[in-house]
């Protein structure tokens, strides 16, 4: 399965989930949470990234769910 970031996005009809990548929105929510909470159990299931965008379309919060690409260096 292919690993698609999962973006809160403004609708004129509220909060949209849209896919990376995609040209259509998958959901559209009256709240901002209700789009926050319906991407974050996709990306979960995905193990990709959230992405949640303000009204101006700008990026603001972002969480990944999938495997560190970087992890930390252990220290001893």
């Amino acid at each position: 399965m292919t690993k698609h970031n999962h973006h809160v996005v403004p609708h004129p009809d509220g909060w949209a989930v849209k896919r990376a990548g995609g040209n259509r929105v998958s959901l559209v929510h009256d709240t901002q949470q209700q789009a926050i909470d319906r991407a974050r159990e996709g990306a979960r299931k995905q193990g990709s990234e959230l992405l949640v965008h303000n009204r101006k379309g700008q990026i603001r919060e972002r969480d990944s769910y999938g495997p560190d690409p970087f992890p930390p260096r252990d220290k001893r």
